[in-house]
């Protein structure tokens, strides 16, 4: 579980893929504080195992399920990625409930400047647009975020100064993608209400 409050950008050292499968290297510091083998990490709002640790980064791999979900196949070295070490029982919940388990993958739509802040507009799949709701939370390259709106198959969000200076995705052009995990509540609300829907429909 995490908070969706990145603690550091990070840096793509190497994504190897081969016969025993792919591997992602990456360049940290904050996040390797108290980090063992096997903790997990989120990068770029996917959790991902800690599989070897060094004194400036660490390694995961990367799974198909994974690669097919996120666009973390798509990264080359020198990318910069949002990191967040997973959230500690009794820590302080900056966020919104995150659990790393990417939904889908959008695309940025436009970006505004608005004052000091950045308007973004993005684009998801269809079938992610009914929990996507005005003032909701929602998970983008793993940064908690705020839905300022919705229309259509597009939503904004509202980066503040701060925010710009802690997370990539003011730095990615329109056209890019990002990973998209929607606010898991709206999930389990519909399948409790598909389920009593469902038994209501049984014959007695």
């Amino acid at each position: 579980m995490f908070t969706g409050i990145v603690e550091e950008m990070g840096t793509v050292r190497a994504l190897d893929g081969g016969a025993d499968g792919t591997r992602l290297a990456v360049a940290a510091r904050t996040v390797l504080d108290g980090v063992r083998l096997g903790d997990s990490i989120a990068v770029d709002g996917a959790c991902l195992t800690v599989t070897d640790i060094a004194a400036d980064g660490f390694t995961v791999g990367l799974s198909p399920e994974t690669l097919r979900r996120t666009n973390l196949g798509k990264l080359v070295v020198g990318d910069r990625v949002n990191l967040e070490r997973s959230l500690q029982a009794g820590g302080r919940m900056g966020g919104h409930y995150v659990q790393g388990h990417i939904d889908s993958i959008g695309r940025v739509a436009e970006k505004q400047p608005e004052g000091d802040s950045l308007r973004m507009w993005f684009e998801a799949p269809e079938h992610l647009m009914p929990y996507i709701v005005e003032k909701g939370y929602i998970s983008l390259d793993g940064a908690s975020l705020t839905v300022t709106e919705r229309s259509g198959t597009r939503f904004g969000v509202a980066l503040v100064a701060y925010t710009q200076e802690m997370i990539g995705l003011p730095t990615k052009p329109v056209g890019a993608t990002v990973n998209i995990e929607v606010d898991v509540i709206a999930k389990y609300v519909e399948s409790l209400f598909e389920g009593r829907f469902e038994r209501g429909r049984q014959p007695a």
